[in-house]
Parts: structure tokens; sequence; C-alpha cells
């Protein structure tokens, strides 16, 4: 089970996100329900004005080595099972961040 689809021109990644956490870090590949998997990640933002979801955007971009213009919240802004939308990334990068 991958927590990711692929698209024309994007990875479209599933993300559960822990907010408030002791550090920011991946942890692992959970079950999302439903038969599917998303990508656990644990930040230390708090989910106040959006500043968890731009740390998200800023996690994922760092990680990745893209600027944070390619990562977009795509579904779930406001809970914490997301759908975020990776453009100019490839299917071995997203790997890789999932090891």
């Amino acid at each position: 089970m991958k927590p990711y689809t692929v698209e024309r021109d994007a990875i479209r990644l599933a993300v559960r996100f822990t907010p408030r956490a002791r550090k920011d870090a991946l942890a692992g590949i959970i079950d999302a329900g439903a038969g599917r998997a998303a990508l656990a990640i644990r930040l230390t933002a708090p989910p106040v004005d959006g500043a968890a979801n731009q740390a998200l955007i800023a996690f994922l971009a760092s990680a990745l080595g893209l600027p944070k213009s390619a990562v977009t919240i795509a579904t779930g802004d406001k809970a914490r099972l997301k759908i975020v939308r990776l453009a100019g990334v490839t299917v071995p990068d997203v790997e890789r961040l999932l090891i």
C-alpha cells in the first residue's frame, strides 16, 4: 500500500500529521482507513492560523529539495489527514522520503 498517487504533472501524497509534537519528524507509513495509506508526520507548529499547514509545506519542500511553491495542500486544509500535491518531483524522490 503506497501513500501516493501519480498524476500527469504531479504526485499526490496522503499525509496524516500531528501538530505540537516534540520535534519535526517523519513517523512512517500508517493505515489511513478504507484501504488507504498515509505518511505520518509530526510537526512542532501549533494548528493556529495556518501555522501547521505552512510548517508542513516547508517540511516536505525541504525533505524533497523542492521550492515551497511546488508543495500545495489539495484537500484537508483543516484536517489532520491531508492530500498534498507535489509538483516537479519524481516517484523515486518520493520513495526515498518513505524509506
